[in-house]
């Protein structure tokens, strides 16, 4: 479930497609479970050459305290890393701090795949 949002009390099923991973430099936005935009959270900018820009997401990756990294392939929780591993080099991001939805002006926006 996504932190925050009105759809805590709504127990149907999930419509919406977009949803947006946000980690200490970047926010990967999805539609379903592909990624298809990347910005950079100081200035702002899609980051077009991204690796994880059209890409689907694998899972998520779970790191213990000894430093273990526990693969899934459930989407990604707060506190894990987005992992891409399908469709080109292996990609694990930064932990997720928080997982959203972004606002339609944002969608409206997203640069041409």
């Amino acid at each position: 479930m996504i932190q925050g949002s009105p759809s805590e009390a709504y127990s149907g099923q999930e419509r919406r497609q977009h949803r947006m991973y946000v980690t200490r430099n970047t926010e990967y936005h999805f539609r379903g479970r592909t990624c298809v935009a990347v910005r950079d959270r100081k200035t702002g900018l899609f980051l077009r050459a991204h690796l994880a820009v059209r890409r689907t997401l694998t899972g998520g990756v779970k790191y213990q305290d000894n430093g273990t990294a526990v693969p899934s392939c459930a989407a990604p929780r707060v506190g894990e890393a987005l992992y891409f591993g399908e469709e080109g080099r292996e990609l694990v991001t930064s932990l997720c701090s928080s997982i959203q939805r972004p606002d339609p002006e944002l969608v409206a926006v997203y640069p041409a795949g």
